[in-house]
């Protein structure tokens, strides 16, 4: 079993930057791919960033290419998500999400873990 634990999250105004962290613990030693999915209100679920463990290979969707980066910890139980230039419609609630396979990132159904989120709130 494997725990995810989001913070970082808040309020901010457009423009303005947020970093959000993600802590895993327990059995870690086989995860491959570490992502932070958002949810917006009545919107689906979206992959944002995803990066490969242990190697650090990185993916971004398209939206938020040159204001976000996700990075890990020299450890690799920590995995964050820097959010610059941040804008309204990145407003969600964001995940942290885990997984063992080497699939296409962005495939939620292949995640084994998920953290419980954390909300982001960008005003105008």
């Amino acid at each position: 079993q494997v725990q995810l634990v989001e913070s970082g999250g808040g309020s901010v105004q457009a423009g303005g930057s947020l970093r959000l962290s993600c802590a895993a613990s327990g059995d870690t030693v086989n995860m491959r791919w570490m992502a932070w999915f958002r949810q917006a209100p009545g919107k689906e679920r979206e992959g944002v960033a995803g990066i490969t463990i242990p190697s650090g290979a990185t993916v971004y969707v398209d939206s938020v290419k040159g204001r976000f980066t996700i990075s890990q910890d020299s450890a690799k139980t920590l995995v964050y998500l820097q959010m610059n230039m941040l804008k309204p419609e990145d407003t969600a609630v964001y995940y942290c999400a885990a997984k063992r396979s080497l699939g296409w990132v962005f495939r939620e159904d292949d995640y084994d873990y998920w953290g419980q989120g954390t909300q982001v709130t960008v005003s105008s």
